[in-house]
Formats: C-alpha cells, sequence, structure tokens
C-alpha cells in the first residue's frame, strides 16, 4: 500500500480559521520553524527531550531521527510547521500496536490544532498501514490539555500506569489512551 505523506484538512470542517491545516514530511529547510517550538521550555516540558540550544543541534536531530523515522510529520499552518506529530510501530508480536506522539508550539494551544492533527492521523495511519490495530498515546498525569486532545480525538482513556518512566530525573505516571482500528471514527 502507497504511503500517504501529506495529509490535507477537510476545510468544509475548518471553521475555526485554521483551513490550512496539514501534515507533511519535516524537512532541514525548517529548521527555523522547528526552532520555534523545539526550543520552547512549556512545549518540551512533558517530552522526553530538553529544549534544543542552537540551530546545529536541531539540524542534526532533523537529519538523524525525523528524516530515518518511517512516521513523522510536520503539523503545519499556510505550510509552516508549528508543531510535529509521529507514529511509532512495534515490532514481532506487538507489530498490531503504534504509539502516537505530538508536539505543538505554544501559542497555537487551546486552538483544536492539535486535536485536528490527531484526528488526520487517525484516519490515514489504519489504512497507510494495515497491519496497526491498535493507536496508543502515553500522556503525562500533569498534561491535562494533551489528554483533552486526545479525548476529544476518541480515544478511549484505559487507565494509569503508575511510576512507568523516569522522565527528566522523575519517575512519571502515565495515562494510556488507545484508539482502535475498528473503533469509530469522529
Amino acid at each position: 500500500m502507497e504511503e500517504i505523506r501529506d495529509v490535507q484538512l477537510d476545510q468544509s470542517k475548518a471553521e475555526d480559521g485554521y483551513s490550512n491545516l496539514s501534515l507533511r514530511l519535516l524537512d532541514l529547510s525548517d529548521i527555523d520553524d522547528f526552532m520555534v517550538w523545539a526550543t520552547d521550555e512549556k512545549v518540551v516540558h512533558f517530552c522526553s527531550w530538553e529544549p534544543f540550544v542552537n540551530k546545529e543541534d536541531g539540524l542534526n536531530y532533523i537529519k538523524n531521527t525525523v528524516l530515518p523515522h518511517p512516521w513523522f510529520r510536520a503539523i503545519c499552518l499556510d505550510n509552516r510547521p508549528i508543531g510535529a506529530i509521529s507514529v511509532t510501530a512495534n515490532s514481532g508480536n506487538d507489530k498490531c500496536r503504534g504509539e502516537l506522539g505530538y508536539v505543538l508550539a505554544s501559542n497555537y494551544w487551546g486552538k483544536g490544532i492539535a486535536t485536528r492533527a490527531v484526528k488526520m492521523v487517525a484516519k490515514t495511519i489504519f489504512v497507510e498501514r494495515p497491519h496497526l490495530e491498535r493507536l496508543e498515546a502515553l500522556v503525562d498525569v500533569e498534561n491535562v490539555g494533551s489528554q483533552r486532545v486526545l479525548e476529544k480525538a476518541g480515544f478511549q482513556r484505559e487507565g494509569v500506569l503508575r511510576k512507568y518512566i523516569i522522565l527528566k530525573g522523575r519517575s512519571r505516571d502515565m495515562v494510556i489512551f488507545s484508539l482502535l482500528s475498528t473503533d469509530r471514527q469522529i
């Protein structure tokens, strides 16, 4: 099956002034836009990585991590990256599961953009990757905004995984959410 590389938002559903929302591959030429969110302490607070401090580190990250990633997309407004979203597929006996991750520039929080980006991925990922039956996301218990994004995108909250991960030197509880290929899409 051919991979869907760019996803455009159905503009008939965009009533908030963000009709030019799309997902596309992130490229080295996007470094300036990437650095806007990748250097923001608020954005990376719940991420496993620290804010980038210089453009060279950002370029290396894009070159060594983003470009080789099988499913990593920029969340774009008017074709300019304002965040990123990825699906990391598992392998072996777990190949039916993929993990969703996303990040959005803080000046776009609370506008429904992350929710719409997650819905765009959910609409295409099970077609693109027919072996996937389950898309899941792990969210820090204190990251209420991200939990709300997933709930509004149709994901089911399954429970809390206590002391699940060490994040920035602290043991953290995580909420696990899932969306199945058989779930009704919102």
